[in-house]
């Protein structure tokens, strides 16, 4: 994959204008006046719609995220691969884990709503909208930055980093450090953010199903 193809300056301007959209929706979910689902959908789309803008505007247009329009669906094609063969390892090593007791759903084990109508937000906005603000901004962006200190300076950065905002939860947060490395490892060998994109989304998906049907 091409190093440099990230200047500080597009850097800049993207960190603000996340900062400006996530205050915005601070503000908004803290009087009420949204669901806290509607409001996170509404950020992560305007945070993709600006870092796409700003990067057409002040970077190196689509191609320096890795979404040059002409491989947009060899880049989903792709990442249909990748998700099968991770699917496949993902099975094998769940049934180790559970030959030795544990449970491995208690990694990936996600609380959702109980309505029909927000488990379907839930897999709007969680399996689909979020999925592609963050690969853009975290693999697009950040790792597209770090890349021109080498290969494993932006695998590790972008993952700690994309790892961050997810903390919180029970227990280690497993799963996005296995994904955030990953979806790094895919778009630094298809050069295509379509790859990650798809992976995110579609592993984000079987695990909100997986969690619903247990």
């Amino acid at each position: 994959m091409e190093a440099k193809k990230i200047k500080i300056k597009t850097l800049i301007i993207c960190l603000g204008a996340i900062c400006f959209v996530e205050v915005a929706r601070w503000l908004v979910t803290s009087k009420n006046l949204w669901d806290p689902m509607i409001g996170l959908g509404t950020a992560r789309l305007f945070e993709t719609i600006l870092i796409l803008l700003i990067v057409l505007l002040w970077g190196k247009g689509l191609t320096s995220v890795g979404l040059a329009p002409s491989k947009i669906f060899q880049g989903v094609i792709k990442g249909l691969t990748w998700s099968v063969g991770f699917g496949v390892l993902a099975l094998l090593g769940f049934f180790i884990l559970s030959i030795y007791g544990h449970n491995p759903l208690q990694l990936i084990k996600t609380r959702l709503p109980r309505w029909p109508g927000d488990i379907l937000l839930f897999y709007l906005v969680g399996g689909i909208v979020a999925p592609i603000a963050e690969e853009v901004f975290f693999r697009g962006v950040l790792y597209g930055f770090f890349r021109r200190w080498g290969v494993v300076v932006a695998l590790v950065l972008s993952t700690v980093l994309f790892v961050l905002p997810h903390l919180g939860g029970h227990g280690p947060p497993v799963t996005q450090i296995i994904g955030g490395l990953l979806f790094a490892v895919a778009y630094e060998i298809e050069g295509n953010l379509m790859t990650p994109i798809t992976i995110h989304s579609l592993g984000n998906l079987t695990i909100f199903t997986i969690s619903l049907l247990t």
